[in-house]
């Protein structure tokens, strides 16, 4: 996103702040958000449907012009949906769903084959090598398994978390994403991951495999289509998450609330960014293959801030918005309201600075180098911001009277030497 639409964007959403009525009815609340839901999964199904058409022409004629435009397809498709990540942890369903499309980080020689430095072997994973892509025939927990035949329900239900092992991750945008990128080994030194085409040029194959490397690649772009329309169908006006968040408006506003405050604490300032910084690891970022991650952290942002201000920015440029729960914080307490505004705009400020050094200065990887006092500070920053809008959700729960609620943590900000542990 450009500095000038990220300014847009954010000036569009100080005006849904702005306009909302404080006498919304919590229904109403209910209402706008399972709305922005169902906006939200739908541009990320039609965004998911573009990065498999780009994939197919891919496969049907390799080369780096196609594959480029499969990789930018896949950038693209992270837009709408890192800002769906605000309805994890307070929606189950939501939550369940989550790891077939957007899990990590993966132990990327279950799939393909990887570099030496790699290692040959893991004590927690026995599928750490398995490279199912060179192989017809996988053994998973003691029993030899046949993996021939590539499809999306051997993906979805043999490979994915195989051994029970959440790093086996099969499935979603990170598992296309080593696909296209392959692995980045460059460390914390400039550079993404470098595949070529030619992997998946059967007449021209390079490093072997490229018929099954190619299914493999298909298979996991329809599943993630699948995936993403059963999703819409959840948040339509029959769908199980929408009646499950109407069916108790006070559990539904906690939801809310509860998503705000889990990405915005525990899983992104904490397990995305603040672990990553501590250990000055470019194998703790979250799209680690294509050096996407700030983009990624930046649309999680973007995502609170919407969820809160009841306003979403289709990818078609129209707006769906409405009563929000700004306008239920704002009638119970307006200064508190307006704290949290301004600090969800600091968070989104800091962010930018963020993405605008990942485009023109150095890549997220680059920026937590250890020594890179500069780069780590950009990051930090974002972080403080994150743990400080935490504090005014935490509040808003308070103010709104809304009980039970658990916004989700994490060691590397709450016992940081466990990390070292």
């Amino acid at each position: 996103m450009s500095i000038t639409k990220t300014a847009a964007l954010a000036a569009a959403m100080t005006v849904a702040f702005a306009t909302g009525g404080s006498a919304a009815d919590s229904r109403d609340v209910l209402a706008t958000y399972a709305d922005i839901a169902l906006a939200k999964y739908e541009d990320s199904l039609t965004t998911a449907r573009a990065l498999d058409a780009a994939i197919g022409r891919l496969l049907t004629a390799p080369s780096a012009a196609a594959l480029d435009e499969a990789r930018e397809a896949w950038i693209a498709a992270r837009v709408p949906y890192q800002q769906t990540e605000a309805y994890r942890f307070g929606n189950a369903l939501v939550d369940d769903w989550e790891g077939r499309v957007n899990a990590w980080p993966l132990d990327e020689g279950l799939i393909d084959y990887v570099d030496a430095g790699y290692g040959i072997d893991s004590d927690i994973n026995d599928l750490y090598v398995a490279n199912v892509v060179a192989n017809a025939s996988i053994t998973i927990n003691g029993q030899p398994t046949d993996a021939s035949d590539l499809t999306p329900r051997f993906l979805a239900e043999t490979l994915h978390e195989a051994g029970g092992v959440e790093a086996n991750v099969a499935t979603g945008y990170h598992a296309i994403e080593f696909l296209l990128w392959g692995q980045d080994l460059n460390g914390t030194g400039p550079g993404a991951g470098a595949r070529p085409h030619t992997d998946f040029d059967t007449a021209n194959c390079t490093n072997g495999s490229c018929d099954r490397r190619a299914a493999y690649l298909a298979a996991a772009s329809e599943l993630l289509v699948t995936d993403l329309e059963e999703m819409v169908g959840n948040w339509r006006a029959q769908g199980a998450a929408r009646l499950a968040l109407l069916a108790d408006p006070d559990a539904g506003l906690a939801a809310i609330l509860t998503g705000m405050g889990s990405l915005s604490y525990g899983e992104l300032a904490g397990e995305r960014m603040k672990l990553g910084l501590l250990l000055h690891d470019p194998e703790e970022e979250h799209d680690c293959f294509s050096d996407n991650t700030h983009a990624s952290h930046f649309y999680d942002i973007v995502g609170i801030r919407n969820v809160y201000g009841g306003s979403y920015e289709r990818i078609n440029r129209s707006v769906v918005s409405g009563p929000s729960i700004a306008d239920l914080v704002a009638a119970a307490d307006p200064a508190l309201d307006r704290e949290l505004r301004d600090k969800l705009d600091a968070t989104l400020a800091a962010a930018e600075i963020m993405r605008e050094r990942a485009d023109t200065v150095e890549a997220y990887d680059q920026m937590i180098a250890p020594g890179n006092a500069d780069g780590n500070q950009v990051v930090q920053a974002v972080i403080d911001a994150l743990v400080d809008q935490t504090r005014s959700i935490e509040r808003a729960v308070v103010a709104l009277g809304l009980g039970g609620i658990a916004i989700e943590g994490s060691d590397s900000l709450d016992n940081p030497n466990a990390v070292f542990q």
